[in-house]
């Protein structure tokens, strides 16, 4: 674990960019995602995918699911991270029961949530990592597509 925090902590990242990393270290640390790999690299691959490599960006792709996974308070996210980080954070977690659309439609109204969204579109949408690509995987990466396409038409 130690090491593995060691890997992806930056020197030349602001604190804040650390902070969020190792938090989510903390959280996900035992974690892993659909290829069975640590669900930390997921996070690494949203963050290093980001159009905007702005610190804000970078804390809320490190973050994004620590809310819905975990449960981790909003106001803690608020009080450690600011105000514009915890509402793009709310606003890229998914609420249980929610349509799609309407998640989706929260995304799209924080431009930071939009593009740490699309980064992690992208990843989620690569069946290459898969061991076994199933008809859920297929139509899932159908949706994810769509979902795509829907935030990055900003003319709406």
């Amino acid at each position: 674990y130690n090491c593995f925090i060691f890997r992806y902590m930056d020197t030349s990242m602001s604190k804040l960019i650390n902070k969020a990393k190792k938090l989510a270290f903390e959280y996900h640390k035992d974690q892993r995602d659909r290829a069975g790999k640590p669900y930390l690299e997921h996070l690494k691959t949203v963050a290093d995918g980001l159009s905007i490599k702005e610190e804000d960006y970078i804390c809320v792709a490190w973050l994004h699911d620590i809310v819905e996974d975990h449960n981790y308070p909003v106001e803690k996210i608020k009080s450690e991270f600011g105000d514009k980080i915890a509402s793009a954070v709310v606003a890229i977690s998914k609420i249980k029961g929610e349509f799609y659309q309407d998640y989706l439609n929260r995304v799209k109204s924080n431009e930071i949530a939009r593009i740490v969204k699309l980064s992690d579109l992208a990843h989620n949408m690569q069946l290459s990592r898969l061991p076994k690509v199933t008809l859920k995987d297929l139509q899932r990466v159908e949706k994810y597509k769509k979902a795509k396409e829907f935030l990055e038409n900003t003319d709406v």
